[in-house]
Order: C-alpha cells, then structure tokens, then sequence
C-alpha cells in the first residue's frame, strides 16, 4: 500500500536510491521561491523601507547574492551526508543540545506555512469571491498537503513546470506594469530613499535566503555523493534561489512603488483581464513551496521527537501524520493571524534575523572549516550522541554569544537596540552575530580541542 511513499525521512539515503542531476536544484529552488509570498515581500522595499523602487531592486539583487552563498553552502551538506539538515546540526550541537535550535526551526516553519496559507488564500478568495477568506485558507492548506503525502519525489518532478508558469505569469506583470501605467518612466528614474532604508531592503533579502538554510541539504541529500558535482549543487541551488527570489521581490517592489497597494490589489489594478490568471498561478505556487515547508518541516519534527526516543525508525507513514498535525496547527494559526497579517508577517522576520545567523554561522564552520565535511552519521543516532556527545559546550556557547552580541543593535518594532542610534539607526545586528559566533566558536572549539589534548597527554 505504502510502496511508493517516501520511506526513509530522517534516516541517511542509500547511495544506490540516490539519483537526479545537481541542475535539477535549479528549478526546485526557483519555484519555491516565485511565489506571491516572495511578491508580497519584495512590497516591503518601497513600504517598510521607505526608498525607491531601483533602490529596492538594487538592494534585493545584493542581499540576495550575498545571503544566498550561506543556502548553497548548506545544500552541498546534502549529498555528503545523506541526511536532513537538523539531523546533521546534532553534529555541531549534541544530540541535546540541537534541541533548542531544531524547536526554533519547527516553530519558524510552521510560521511560514500559515503566512502561505493566508497569502494564498487571499490570492484565491479575490479570484472566486464564492470562497470566504477562511474556506479559501482551508483549500490552501489542503494543496499544500497532498503534495506530501508521497514526499520529496512529487516536489522534485512538478517543479520544472512550476517554475516555467510562474516566470511567465511574472513577466507578464512587469510588462503590463511598464506598459499599461503612465508613472511607470517617472518610477524608473526615481532615486529617493535613505542609506538606513537600503540596508533595510538589503537585510531583508539576506535573511530571506539564510531562512531556508535549515533544509536546503533536505532535497539535495537525493543527489549522488560525488565530490566533483559539489560546485555544480552549489551553483545550481544558487542561482535558483537569486533569480527566483530577485524577480518575484522585484515585481512586488515595482507593484508598491507605482500603485501603493498591496501586490494582489495592485496586480487586479493593472493587469486588467489578465490578473484572475495571474494571481491565481502565484497564488497556486504557493501551495507549492508550502508543500516543501511542511515536508522540511515534518521531518525537522520528527528529528525533535527522535531525540527523546533514539530507538524510534520513523517511517513513511509516521512522516504523513505529522504532516498533517502540521497543516493543521499552521491552518489554525493562519484563521487567526489572516486579520493582522502583515504586522504578524514583519514580526517574524524580525525574529528570523535574530535567531538565524547565529546557527548558520557554527554549522557552516564546523563543517567547512574545522571537520571538512568528515562525520560519523551514525553517531547522529545513537542516544548518547555518539562521536558527538549530548552538549557541545563550545558551539552552544558560541550560539548564545552570537545572540547577545545582536542585543545592542537590534532595531525591532517592539525593541530598540542602546547602541542603534550610534549606527544611524541601521539594523547591523545580523553582520554582529555572524562575526561573533563565527569567531568565539573557532577560538572556543580550539581552545577545549587544545584543553582535551592536554588532557589525554597528562593521563598516559
């Protein structure tokens, strides 16, 4: 009955199962990312930050690049390791102390999968006014679902398709944008804005990508491990995610800019006949990127279960009700946060560039710098940690650092940083956090590796 349901999720993926071409993560990533959510978010340029349309661009397209670099180096850990990201992050934390950041990682997540939901749902409720905002959430929430029931498989082979509509419908919009609206030139040629803003827009992009590192290696541990494609997955994944990202975030940014609605209104305003189609194929992406939330997700979910039952083998059917327990808690979450979306939206983001950095910085070091990408997986498993031990003191610590140094310079709508008028009220918090815990994790680490050394040496 089960036979062609993904089996495996958390566990390692036999090398004679994998299979796929690294370019194939080109347009896995691409379509999760040319979504109306990502259109939604680009609005915020021009919005939230205050600057011009080509300075929004601008800063989207940097922060973009420069985010999506830590994303592609997370998605070669993939096809090295054959397992899932936040399995892999017990490997730098301890099998206890992982804890806490894969808790952080399911709670980000499910806060995506309602924010698609409610986005989603809006785009579909415009477009059949017969469905009510909630029932079109509902429906929403079921598309995303079914996707996952088989598992990544579906994901891989529909996102080709998706990713050819949804770079058509986007194209379409632009053009209709230039065309059809006579403040389309003076747009272009607008330049206002402020250094504070642009490093606004900028960060935004940056967290944007920094945001799916917790399960890029999720979809590429399908990939054969041969260390000569590594440059290809990281390329391929990251110039998916920058075009995917760049043009959807453009599009809203330009929509914001010249009609100073949101996107879905903005769209149903110039496109004229042609906006039913094209709010309906953004609105239907999403269900397909949400479909990736929630199987990342789920087995982040399951790794957070794993780790208070070690001798639990999860198969595909336990992967189907979490994923279901899934969209069921972000559909609730989403009928209640669908009337005060946006403030609710740009507190999470807020919130991401907290926590993130910190985390992506330690697994990035310790993997690339300090084990080179050499890992006992198997100790992953095992109840004590194995190789890795239940805490990894310096890596936890690291972590807390990372977060206490951003303190000072965090600029949140419900908490300003003492040092942030000193910085020009620029948001540096999440460069802060990547230095510090980069730094006191490798100056921590050599230091107890230098400690157990001497150790051992006193002992024979």
């Amino acid at each position: 009955m089960f036979s062609g349901i993904e089996q495996h999720t958390i566990h390692p993926i036999p090398e004679h199962e994998r299979r796929g071409r690294p370019r194939d993560q080109f347009s896995i990533w691409f379509s999760t990312n040319m979504t109306l959510l990502t259109v939604v978010t680009g609005a915020l340029g021009p919005i939230a930050c205050h600057i011009s349309f080509l300075w929004t661009a601008l800063a989207f397209l940097l922060g973009s690049l420069t985010g999506a670099i830590f994303m592609a180096l997370h998605a070669v850990q993939g096809p090295a390791l054959g397992v899932p990201q936040m399995i892999q992050s017990r490997g730098q934390f301890g099998a206890w102390g992982a804890i806490p950041v894969i808790l952080m990682v399911v709670i980000m997540y499910v806060s995506f999968i309602a924010s698609n939901c409610v986005v989603g749902g809006d785009a579909l409720h415009n477009i059949v006014p017969a469905f009510s905002a909630h029932s079109a959430i509902i429906i929403m929430a079921l598309l995303s679902f079914i996707p996952c029931i088989i598992g990544y498989r579906t994901i891989e082979a529909w996102s080709p398709l998706v990713s050819c509509l949804t770079m058509a419908v986007i194209a379409l919009c632009f053009a209709l944008c230039v065309v059809n609206e006579i403040h389309s030139a003076h747009i272009l040629k607008d330049l206002h804005g402020s250094f504070a803003g642009f490093l606004q827009a900028f960060s935004i992009a940056v967290l944007w990508q920094v945001a799916t590192a917790p399960y890029v290696s999720d979809s590429s541990r399908y990939l054969p491990n041969d260390a000569k494609t590594y440059p290809h997955i990281f390329l391929a994944c990251y110039g998916g995610t920058v075009c995917g990202t760049f043009l959807a975030m453009a599009v809203g940014a330009f929509l914001s800019a010249e009609t100073g609605l949101t996107p879905a209104l903005a769209i149903s305003h110039i496109a004229g006949a042609w906006a039913g189609p094209i709010i309906l194929i953004l609105g239907l992406s999403i269900a397909f990127a949400n479909a990736m939330d929630i199987y990342c997700c789920t087995l982040s979910f399951i790794t957070l279960l794993h780790s208070f039952k070690p001798g639990w083998r999860p198969r595909g059917l336990s992967r189907i009700i979490i994923s279901l327990l899934t969209i069921l808690t972000a559909t609730s979450m989403a009928l209640f946060m669908s009337r005060s979306f946006s403030a609710t939206y740009n507190a999470l983001l807020e919130i991401l560039m907290t926590v993130m950095i910190p985390w992506t910085a330690i697994n990035l070091a310790d993997f690339y710098l300090i084990k080179k990408g050499a890992y006992h997986v198997p100790s992953f498993f095992e109840k004590n940690g194995g190789l890795y031990g239940r805490l990894n003191i310096p890596a936890i610590l690291s972590y807390l650092l990372g977060i206490l140094a951003e303190i000072p310079f965090l600029k949140l709508s419900l908490y300003q940083g003492p040092l942030l008028p000193y910085c020009h009220d620029i948001d540096i918090s999440w460069l802060i956090a990547l230095g510090t815990a980069t730094f006191s994790y490798l100056l921590l680490y050599k230091c107890a590796y230098l400690t157990k050394r001497s150790c051992h040496k006193s002992h024979r």
